[in-house]
């Protein structure tokens, strides 16, 4: 990397950036089934507070984010997560991606979650590399499991299980 990178928590004064780096994955069309970034309060909603994470420049400037929704609300459930990583398309190809991903697998580790997942689509061959070198594992292909633009788009479900599960 060419500049430093600080991973800090995500706070309400990142929203704009967060909401417009995340729409720029949505615009690639190769990153999620969602249109548009939601507003600021229903990203809010959905995320857990305790593992929402961006890197910052040394001039400030956010470069990414990462962040971790429940799959269930079911008690069986409650180490089990959803994640997402967006990196601005100006940063990719220096780490980002995975120091954000590392950093919020820390924090999931320290807080005794087991399952951290993530369906990627199989064109998203980046993100497939990230997330093999942050030890994640693929479980399948899920397919057809959605209609994105018109057209029927697998999803490639990936998990790491924490370390310190028994």
């Amino acid at each position: 990397m060419t500049t430093a990178l600080r991973i800090t928590a995500m706070r309400p004064d990142h929203a704009e950036a967060v909401l417009t780096v995340y729409q720029a994955g949505i615009d690639t069309g190769e990153a999620t089934f969602e249109t548009a970034a939601p507003d600021w309060a229903a990203f809010d909603a959905s995320r857990l507070p305790d593992h929402r994470l961006v890197a910052l420049d040394d001039h400030g400037t956010l470069l990414g984010w990462a962040a971790v929704s429940p799959v269930s609300t079911r008690c069986a459930y409650a180490g089990v997560v959803e994640h997402s990583v967006y990196v601005d398309p100006a940063a990719h190809g220096r780490g980002v991606g995975l120091t954000l991903l590392t950093a919020l697998l820390d924090s999931t580790d320290a807080a005794g979650i087991w399952t951290v997942q993530s369906g990627i689509f199989p064109e998203n061959t980046a993100s497939l590399a990230l997330h093999r070198r942050a030890g994640f594992r693929t479980v399948g292909t899920r397919e057809r499991v959605g209609r994105l633009h018109g057209h029927w788009r697998d999803v490639i479900l990936v998990e790491r299980r924490s370390p310190g599960v028994n």
